[in-house]
């Protein structure tokens, strides 16, 4: 009897090993299209203004994230899981070093994606550039808001041309589909864009900084 039970535990812990062996997430690889589904958390005060592993000064209001295995400089995609929401985001430092997790995201990428509030939350990150590259303009502009709809970007981007100059959709093709993100000016310097994102924030809109190419209207 007791060999009986002493084969069954033994197969159960063999089961077990195998359960956290198939359950271990594959690393995304570098290439654009590439795509791992796993947890986002993320980070801010306490590592605002400190240098994060590419050399930078981590900025919380930026739109960056922290991967453990992805070139430095690579742009994804972050879909949040749980609302539809989306997020570009640049890799600039390593992490996280928490067991399960697969990103960590700055301030603003958490504000943008809802992910404040639970902390950690289900997303699908999609490779669009390898790291290294760089936009062909580098400016800033205000991003508030992302649909899936090209309706709804469109509204909002009416609404807005009421208000404010140089309101403009700037679409992302992603392996899901594609995004219309709204966006506003187009400045050589980020305290300018700093400037309508607050004038924007009264309306209640997640207005965010960004790196921004030339606006596209497809």
């Amino acid at each position: 009897m007791w060999r009986g039970v002493a084969g069954c535990l033994t197969f159960a812990v063999l089961l077990a090993g195998c359960c956290l062996v198939s359950r271990r997430p594959a690393r995304i690889e570098s290439r654009p299209g590439a795509v791992e589904v796993g947890t986002a958390s993320w980070y801010g005060p306490g590592f605002h203004g400190n240098p994060t592993s590419s050399g930078e000064i981590y900025d919380q209001y930026d739109l960056t994230a922290a991967h453990q295995t992805l070139p430095l400089g690579t742009r994804v995609a972050v879909t949040n899981l749980l609302n539809g929401r989306e997020v570009e985001v640049r890799v600039n430092d390593r992490g996280p070093f928490v067991k399960g997790r697969s990103i960590d995201l700055s301030y603003a990428a958490a504000r943008a994606l809802g992910a404040v509030g639970p902390g950690t939350i289900p997303v699908r990150i999609e490779v669009l550039a390898n790291g290294g590259v760089q936009l062909a303009a580098v400016a800033y502009s205000v991003q508030v808001g992302a649909f899936a709809d090209r309706d709804n970007a469109l509204r909002l981007q009416h609404d807005l041309a009421r208000r404010f100059d140089g309101a403009y959709v700037a679409p992302l093709d992603a392996a899901s589909g594609r995004y219309y993100r709204v966006r506003l000016g187009r400045f050589g310097r980020r305290d300018e864009a700093v400037a309508l994102a607050r004038a924007v924030a009264p309306l209640g809109l997640p207005a965010i900084i960004v790196e921004d190419a030339a606006p596209s209207a497809r």
